[in-house]
């Protein structure tokens, strides 16, 4: 069975393993205060090119969007989120859990528009009973999102300068950022990334590493007792220095964006064969997702070998499914998939 149902099938990048093992009997301070991590800091903050960000270190992305979430907001307060976002489909409840609302809004394609913010907080305020309503609190996106599209320059500027103007905290869900960010459908850098947000973590788990997401938190505001919520939220890993080892292995030299590359290239490939060969695309991904939709027969003749996601069952025929590359994915396994895509 060849799987292309995620991009975290695999364990970790071999050089991770090797430095893992190379580093397994050195002693350290624990909870991300050793040496990896504070040398993880100083690259991040350097690729960043934001000197005085505030960097943590946390196991999972679930994890991660929880406790970030939990420490900006107040009581009474929301997260403004597209209806497809992670928080708002595929996390269990979690926000929910903290005693925030999530606060969907219509998006076709997995983005936030400025104006869409804009509208939703006046729409809050322009109710006469708004006191007797959540309030909105901060916005949540991904980058890329769940459907796989991707945000300009253009497009995340003016989504913060919004936010920034209405005292809206605007944070970015990283799980692909590589993939987001070596895509050719996006112009975004990592310093674009950090300018135009107040947090975002950048994802490992599905980049590379065995586990973890790094936050980077650039509004200076959002950042007291933020360990304390990181422990509380049960994120505090003793072993910290496992984290920080990943991502200096993963971003110290450029192995991060290498992978992450390698991943949209094949993916592009794919995407080619998938259009050559009739399938339209449910959506128009740049990204190591891709979304094809396919006659459910089919389906049925690719899950003999192949695992996938179904994505939207459309008709009684036809299925938007999903298919991922990875960091890991062999060309092999691409080549593979797309000759027996000729034989169905």
């Amino acid at each position: 069975m060849i799987r292309f149902n995620c991009d975290y099938l695999e364990g970790a990048h071999p050089r991770i393993i090797e430095k893992l093992v190379e580093t397994n009997l050195v002693q350290t301070p624990g909870y991300g205060e050793d040496e990896f991590c504070e040398r993880a800091r100083e690259v991040i903050k350097e690729k960043c090119g934001a000197p005085d960000a505030y960097v943590q270190f946390l196991v999972g992305g679930t994890q991660t969007n929880m406790t970030v979430i939990a420490s900006i907001l107040k009581p009474y307060q929301g997260v403004l989120s597209a209806n497809t976002g992670h928080i708002n489909v595929h996390e269990t409840g979690a926000i929910e859990a903290t005693g925030h609302k999530v606060l969907a809004l219509p998006s076709e394609d997995g983005k936030l528009t400025a104006a869409q913010v804009q509208e939703a907080y006046d729409a809050h305020w322009a109710d006469g009973s708004h006191e007797h309503i959540v309030q909105p609190g901060m916005v949540y996106i991904s980058h890329p999102t769940e459907n796989g599209t991707l945000y300009t320059k253009e497009e995340l500027k003016a989504l913060y300068e919004t936010c920034k103007k209405l005292e809206l905290p605007l944070y970015l869900d990283g799980a692909r950022l590589g993939y987001g960010l070596m895509s050719e459908g996006s112009d975004l850098t990592w310093k674009d990334v950090a300018e135009y947000t107040d947090a975002f973590y950048i994802g490992g788990t599905k980049v590379g590493a065995l586990f973890g997401e790094a936050v980077v938190i650039t509004n200076p505001a959002l950042t007291k007792d933020f360990r304390y919520m990181i422990k509380q939220r049960g994120g505090m890993l003793a072993k910290g220095r496992l984290l920080g080892i990943q991502f200096l292995t993963l971003l110290e030299d450029g192995l991060y964006e290498e992978i992450a590359g390698k991943a949209v290239k094949q993916a592009m490939h794919l995407k080619e064969a998938f259009l050559e060969k009739g399938y339209p695309l449910f959506y128009d991904s740049y990204t190591n997702q891709q979304f094809p939709i396919m006659p459910k027969e089919h389906l049925e003749q690719l899950k003999e070998n192949y695992a996938f996601e179904l994505w939207v069952p459309l008709d009684d025929e036809y299925s938007a499914v999903r298919f991922c590359t990875s960091w890991a994915t062999k060309d092999e396994d691409i080549e593979k998939l797309i000759a027996d895509l000729d034989n169905l």
